[in-house]
């Protein structure tokens, strides 16, 4: 110390300084900390994301929700599987016995990459284990319970991982957090979750292993409601994943992470599945879809009319984005890696709509308005000095009147599928337009999109 200064603990101070600034925020183990941290753009920006549920339940194929067969089965005995296993299968058969018929024979991670670019997604989100516990990777966690030692043999996350960043995609991961029957899970529930064997035995040793080995940009957890996020250490590994990680600069989260946590802490909310707000929410969501409307996992007797069409998809899709959502889309692949024709037309089919309407979706934001009483049903978004209308359905007479955009002599209206053609429209007295359509182009999705370049 000189003159009453300490040189030593400037210099403590200083290098602190230098640190923090050259490693960015640090967020500590709390929810305070942890729901400030900005959403990495690549998200938002997004829009639109396919969901795969595939494991050892996609043998099976059965009942509704088929990805939760074994609990249907075993855990409340319901009648319908009961009597399914009956007919079909010998009495001693088990579940965990269908993981040898679980042969992925067909599964080319290439294809499908092809046809996820080819749908217009920007990112997937892949099953790296359900609540079965079965994990799609080599887990050294789950001995003989897992994809490489048992099953394909191979390590699905791995070899899809790699494909699908060849097409420039973001990958992402959904994780269980629970599992129905390990018996580390059910000893810990017995003791009203103050024990954590089961949490630091085998669900936070393979998140871990996830994000080490396949960084993924996001995780999309799960099976989180029956404790709290203390029992699962939550904030404890989301402050090493936004701090220490391979990928803690990109890495998106959902709100999955204990009993009470959804729709109130994480990086963007999923809520409810099928979360359909009717506002605008003040936080950035998602909403997860599902092409067979009664399962996430493969059903093999599903039916042509229990299934989304293309139509159904577009419009679900754009109401999300209209409102400032994401929209994750799922597919069921079947047990020997196919994806079923019927989900690979929807998937090429949405592609060849992003193409020309994409500019409405990709970076888009929610409008003032998000839709209006028209002679055909629309949803708004916008981007830069455009506002875009996508209608379902022409409308008659080749003339649809708008009401709620603001006009200039500037504005400039077109439609998506015939860019460089300039519509004519007319200012209607107390507000908005009417404009005058061209000849209507072909839409499989009975959709269509007007720029309104100029209006406000």
């Amino acid at each position: 110390m000189a003159g009453g200064i300490n040189y030593s603990r400037i210099i403590q101070i200083v290098t602190l300084l230098v640190f923090a600034l050259g490693c960015g925020a640090r967020y500590t183990a709390d929810w305070e900390s942890l729901d400030a941290r900005p959403l990495p753009q690549w998200f938002d920006d997004s829009k639109f994301g396919i969901f795969i549920h595939w494991g050892v339940f996609s043998v099976p194929g059965f009942g509704k929700f088929s990805e939760w067969f074994w609990y249907w089965w075993k855990g409340l005995q319901y009648q319908q599987e009961i009597e399914f296993m009956r007919k079909n299968y010998p009495p001693d058969f088990q579940y965990a016995d269908f993981a040898q018929e679980f042969h992925a024979e067909f599964f080319d991670p290439n294809g499908w990459a092809e046809i996820l670019e080819a749908s217009g997604a920007k990112y997937v989100v892949f099953t790296s284990k359900h609540h079965d516990g079965f994990t799609n990777w080599p887990s050294p966690t789950s001995w003989n319970w897992n994809s490489v030692d048992v099953g394909p043999h191979r390590d699905l996350v791995g070899e899809l991982a790699a494909a699908v960043r060849k097409k420039n995609l973001h990958f992402g991961l959904y994780h269980s957090m629970f599992e129905w029957f390990n018996p580390l899970y059910l000893a810990d529930a017995a003791s009203g979750f103050k024990n954590q064997d089961f949490v630091f035995g085998k669900a936070l040793p393979e998140l871990v292993q996830l994000v080490k080995n396949y960084k993924p940009d996001l995780i999309w957890s799960d099976g989180d409601w029956t404790a709290p996020d203390t029992y699962w250490n939550s904030t404890e590994f989301l402050a090493w994943l936004y701090n220490d990680s391979p990928v803690k600069d990109v890495v998106v989260t959902n709100d999955r992470w204990g009993k009470g946590c959804y729709c109130k802490h994480g990086g963007y909310y999923n809520c409810a599945d099928r979360y359909s707000p009717t506002e605008v929410p003040t936080h950035k969501w998602e909403k997860c879809q599902t092409i067979d409307s009664l399962s996430w996992g493969y059903r093999r007797y599903m039916k042509a009319t229990e299934l989304l069409t293309l139509p159904n998809i577009l419009k679900d899709m754009m109401y999300v984005v209209a409102f400032g959502g994401n929209y994750l889309l799922n597919i069921g692949p079947t047990s020997d890696g196919m994806i079923p024709p019927v989900f690979e037309e929807r998937l090429r089919d949405i592609g060849s709509w992003l193409k020309i309407n994409g500019e409405a979706v990709y970076g888009s934001k929610a409008w003032r308005n998000q839709t209006e009483p028209a002679v055909v049903p629309l949803y708004y978004t916008a981007k830069n000095n455009s506002v875009y209308a996508v209608i379902f359905g022409w409308p008659p007479n080749q003339r649809l009147q708008l009401s709620l955009p603001k006009t200039s002599k500037a504005t400039n209206v077109t439609l998506l599928d015939y860019p460089n053609m300039p519509l004519t429209w007319k200012p209607v007295k107390g507000g908005g337009l009417v404009i005058s359509m061209p000849p209507m182009a072909a839409s499989a999705g009975n959709a269509w999109t007007l720029k309104l370049e100029g209006a406000a």
